[in-house]
């Protein structure tokens, strides 16, 4: 079976779902979603005129996504990348690695029986029964943060002083990263998902070719994959009580780890790990400035502050977008599939369908039944969730007990990125409780 003639997606949303720059303008992004959600296009087809890229499936409808993300054996995250990239790009991450298209060799580019054997190593540790035993560390961690927000004066960066570091901090605790190492982890983790931004990649050049931004990228993997290679090699000699000692010692099918094994789920750990949570934590402290009766309200009662984390998650939505591979012929969305066929699940696109969430783009915190897909579903739902969720409810305790207004300072901006995104500034102005 090939693929049947089908509906096309129009050519300027083929572009803008490819183009950094939307993704940080965001609000036309949404409405050219809504466009093709009203005209039947929650799946359609997206071609470069110029070959740029390799056609793919856009999937921007909840239900449709959703399917695809619990069906880990018709749509693979393996043999093609799991990211968008050009042809060009492709090409040279396969040079730089020796014919994969993987820079890193992570959970996320993995496919059964390899990835459930992986993911089990540090599964149990995430899990809430052990993190009820960090949650005191992460609090401390929470106050200490908002003591030196509170320190700098009443006006700030909220991603600077709080959203950036706290997540990171975290994180690097649980890998067992040294503070004193923690600024170096930010910078790659910038470079590597932050490469189409030129404040985040610290280039200073704008409109980079996309194989430059690809070199920017890989250098921050070697760097990462250096760094974690002497970790790794001083918790098989010293092991502490931490993930990277678990990730250091791990075995499958009684065989350690492969090096670009071990070096990838470090990486995915440490970066995916604090980048991801530091853009929900940004949104909900926009959507929360712009909206002081929702402060009000939830300061008031801080049982809303599972629906605040949960709403700040949807509607920020740091990962947006992943690929898959079909991997035999298939229907999504009255549209026919070919095995070898390549999709782009826009999640950005998921968690506004108004099919699903009544209207999307209101920030509500009450919101009922907000069962998002911003973790993704099936087997490669997010491994970090339920930590992620720990540390927001905990540092907006704090942040509600040690602030009683805020409002915006200044103009926030988004992050230029079609991968993980968010805020990169957040000017904010305070009272303190």
């Amino acid at each position: 079976m090939t693929s049947a003639p089908s509906a096309v997606i129009p050519a300027d949303i083929g572009n803008a779902v490819i183009d950094p720059n939307a993704y940080a303008a965001w609000t036309p992004l949404l409405d050219q979603f809504d466009w093709l959600r009203d005209n039947g296009l929650a799946v359609g087809k997206v071609a470069s005129p110029a070959d740029l890229h390799e056609p793919f499936w856009l999937v921007t409808g909840f239900d449709e996504v959703m399917k695809v993300s619990k069906d880990n054996q018709t749509f693979l995250n393996n043999p093609k990348n799991a990211v968008f990239g050009l042809r060009s790009t492709d090409a040279l991450v396969r040079t730089i690695t020796g014919g994969s298209p993987h820079l890193v060799e992570s959970l996320v580019a993995m496919d059964a029986p390899k990835h459930p054997k992986l993911r089990r190593l540090t599964q149990d540790w995430f899990m809430p029964k052990n993190l009820r035993g960090i949650e005191a560390r992460i609090r401390q961690i929470a106050e200490a943060t908002v003591a030196r927000m509170l320190d700098a004066g009443d006006e700030g960066d909220f991603t600077r002083l709080v959203s950036s570091p706290y997540p990171l901090h975290v994180v690097m605790q649980i890998l067992g990263v040294p503070e004193s190492d923690e600024q170096r982890m930010l910078v790659l983790t910038q470079q590597m998902f932050g490469g189409q931004d030129e404040e985040l990649n610290q280039s200073g050049i704008r409109n980079l070719p996309p194989e430059m931004i690809t070199q920017i990228v890989a250098g921050a993997v070697r760097d990462f994959e250096a760094y974690f290679a002497g970790l790794a090699a001083e918790r098989r000699k010293c092991p502490a009580d931490d993930v990277a000692t678990i990730i250091a010692n791990g075995q499958i099918d009684g065989a350690p780890l492969s090096d670009r094994d071990t070096a990838g789920y470090y990486i995915i750990t440490a970066s995916a790990g604090h980048d991801t949570t530091s853009a929900s934590t940004a949104g909900a402290m926009l959507a929360l400035a712009q909206d002081p009766e929702h402060f009000a309200l939830v300061k008031a009662n801080r049982d809303l502050l599972p629906g605040i984390v949960e709403e700040a998650i949807r509607w920020t939505t740091p990962v947006q977008h992943f690929m898959r591979t079909v991997a035999q012929d298939t229907e999504l969305g009255g549209q026919r599939l070919a095995a070898g066929d390549w999709l782009m699940l826009n999640y950005v696109a998921a968690n506004h369908d108004p099919a699903h969430f009544p209207d999307p783009r209101r920030f509500d915190a009450t919101r009922e039944a907000n069962r998002h897909i911003a973790f993704g579903a099936g087997a490669h739902q997010c491994l970090g969730l339920h930590l992620a969720r720990l540390e927001m409810r905990v540092l907006f305790e704090v942040l509600l007990d040690r602030i009683d207004h805020i409002e915006l300072a200044g103009e926030p901006a988004r992050a230029k990125s079609t991968f993980v995104g968010g805020l990169k500034r957040l000017p904010l102005r305070w009272k303190a409780a």
